[in-house]
């Protein structure tokens, strides 16, 4: 029997989903202005209530933010958020409270990039099922800056010890490597000639399949910084497994089990269109995923 699909576009690798992209900030009150008025996110109102850090769900992901000195990606993170328009008016509205920090937008034709009071910018992208699957409302990549001539190495690094899908690619914005950490979610590494500023500690939080594999390589080459607990370990530096000596770029992993307790756990989203001069009952939430077929 003659086959009809495409099986192959069906193959997930290891790493099964990108959950959550830590980095510090100073202020609390300025953070809940920024990802929750302006970019219309909801805090978590279960784990990490109190004033020393805040997570904040982004459709089945989250932004992590404790206190601290500010961090900032090396790069941007692209987010899938629906009404563009309903977005810049949120953006507009805090300019005025987020004044004299790093805060800013502006409109492309395909997104809306948003930076945050400390500098991390945030690409907002209306959803679209060909390049971030069927949600409304997540985290569809990190796109980091790399050095030039990193690519290949850093994409021989997840294909082989880390055993999910990258693929070194060349389009209009440079040559990248591309890395499958989830259904329509990547890690993308571009290559710049331009200074890096140097890693601050921010780090990304993977959950992965095959738990031991990627360890037993990463420890062979001293490569585990942290051994958390039964679910979870952490490195940091990647290099090329040609000969593993040359760190070719830097950013912290948190690797958890597909058995850590909070893998899976329903994220509560609000639906930020909701206020008290227009509220309409039964609305209150927002659902990340699309009708299948949409």
């Amino acid at each position: 029997m003659e086959c009809q699909f495409d099986r192959a576009a069906e193959d997930l690798g290891n790493v099964v989903a990108l959950e959550h992209v830590n980095v510090t900030v100073p202020d609390q009150q300025v953070a809940t202005i920024f990802y929750v008025t302006g970019l219309g996110l909801t805090r978590d109102p279960f784990l990490m209530t109190s004033t020393v850090n805040m997570w904040i769900n982004v459709g089945r992901c989250q932004f992590h933010l404790p206190g601290g000195k500010p961090q900032v990606v090396r790069g941007h993170v692209g987010v899938v958020i629906p009404n563009r328009q309903a977005l810049v008016q949120r953006l507009s509205k805090v300019r005025k409270f987020l004044d004299g920090t790093r805060f800013d937008f502006q409109e492309h034709d395909e997104y809306v990039e948003a930076t945050c009071p400390w500098g991390n910018r945030i690409r907002c992208y209306e959803p679209d099922t060909r390049r971030f699957g069927a949600v409304t409302l997540g985290i569809g990549y990190v796109e980091f800056d790399v050095p030039p001539k990193a690519a290949d190495g850093i994409a021989r690094f997840y294909q082989q010890i880390i055993n999910t899908p990258a693929e070194v690619i060349e389009d209009h914005d440079g040559r990248h490597a591309r890395v499958g950490v989830g259904i329509g979610q990547n890690l993308i590494f571009r290559e710049t000639d331009q200074p890096l500023p140097p890693y601050d500690g921010h780090h990304i939080q993977v959950y992965v399949a095959d738990f031991s594999g990627p360890y037993k390589q990463l420890l062979k080459r001293g490569l585990i910084f942290e051994e958390s607990d039964q679910h979870q370990y952490r490195f940091k530096d990647i290099v090329d497994p040609k000969n593993g000596k040359k760190v070719l770029y830097t950013i912290e992993h948190e690797v958890r089990s597909m058995k850590h307790p909070i893998y899976l756990r329903p994220l509560v989203n609000r639906n930020p269109s909701q206020n008290n001069m227009n509220y309409a009952p039964g609305f209150d939430a927002w659902t990340w995923g699309m009708p299948n077929g949409d």
